[in-house]
């Protein structure tokens, strides 16, 4: 195992209310329009998701942007900005109010603009009880995450528990060696380039998906590991020839251009220092045996 400075993080704890799916306000319609100019009406990210769950596809479902299982919010604009960027995927959730008190689960994603959510598993029957407006509080762990021996590489959202259940080896070339299910090419990354990357999402667009399945990316699941080439995610997303990305599936499919299944970034390499080898079980449901 690699060494990290895991004597020197500070587990905090954050909270945030289960979040209430919103519909747009002003110009009051409730209709989104498709990349082939549909208007539709379909279920969006927020609320208890009780059908999708991490581990389940990305796509195919008549729903916009949908975050698997529970997403959580805090009312207050600066504590919520504490939640997401503190909230590490891989950290555990606890429910602390409403009738699942006691209630524990895994914070699996992020999503960005215009949501602002923390993304949570649970147990099934623990959902079923839940509802909006609960509050759920993370042991937030894994911000300042640093790996001996890369100072090139820096750690987003990536809890020492979700590391390590990387297990990443090195490479004869000395780089940091990550499973992945596919490697994306920058051309396909979409909403989230040019905002913040400690607490939002990327998301992959879907509008070519012949390019999509030539890499390894045809049937995306929630929980799955992928890279993003030629991309730059230190301080916020954009594109660098020669660096590279890593992160997690916790947004679905979108029927909008631009848009498309989010990714929450857990590493980012300006050098390249990260070389991603395709594992059929690069998914953090299987990782952190969530299933």
């Amino acid at each position: 195992m690699l060494n990290t400075n895991l004597s020197s993080l500070v587990k905090i704890s954050v909270a945030g209310e289960i979040a209430n799916p919103a519909m747009p306000g002003l110009p009051a319609s409730p209709y989104l329009v498709s990349a082939e100019g549909e208007p539709m009406v379909v279920p969006a990210f927020g609320g208890l998701v009780y059908n999708v769950r991490v581990g389940d596809r990305a796509s195919g479902w008549a729903a916009e942007l949908i975050q698997p299982g529970v997403s959580i919010k805090n009312r207050d604009a600066n504590a919520n900005t504490a939640l997401g960027v503190y909230a590490c995927l891989g950290n555990k959730a606890r429910v602390v109010s409403g009738r699942a008190v006691g209630a524990t689960g895994t914070v699996i994603g992020k999503s960005g603009r215009f949501a602002e959510h923390v993304i949570c598993d649970f147990g099934q029957k623990d959902i079923e009880l839940m509802a909006p407006g609960d509050r759920v509080q993370v042991q937030a762990y894994g911000v300042g995450l640093k790996l001996d021996g890369f100072p090139d590489i820096e750690f987003k959202s990536c809890s020492p528990t979700l590391l390590e259940a990387l297990n990443p080896d090195v490479s004869g070339s000395g780089k940091l060696v990550v499973p992945v299910k596919g490697v994306v090419p920058s051309v396909l990354a979409g909403a989230g380039a040019g905002l913040g990357s400690e607490a939002g999402a990327l998301n992959l667009q879907t509008s070519d998906p012949k390019l999509l399945a030539e890499n390894g990316l045809g049937e995306l699941r929630f929980g799955d590991i992928v890279a993003v080439s030629d991309w730059d995610s230190r301080y916020g997303h954009g594109y660098l020839r020669g660096a590279i990305i890593v992160g997690v599936v916790c947004q679905g499919s979108s029927f909008r251009s631009g848009y498309g299944p989010g990714i929450a970034v857990i590493m980012t390499s300006k050098s390249g220092m990260i070389e991603p080898v395709i594992a059929p079980n690069a998914n953090i449901a299987d990782l952190l045996e969530m299933r």
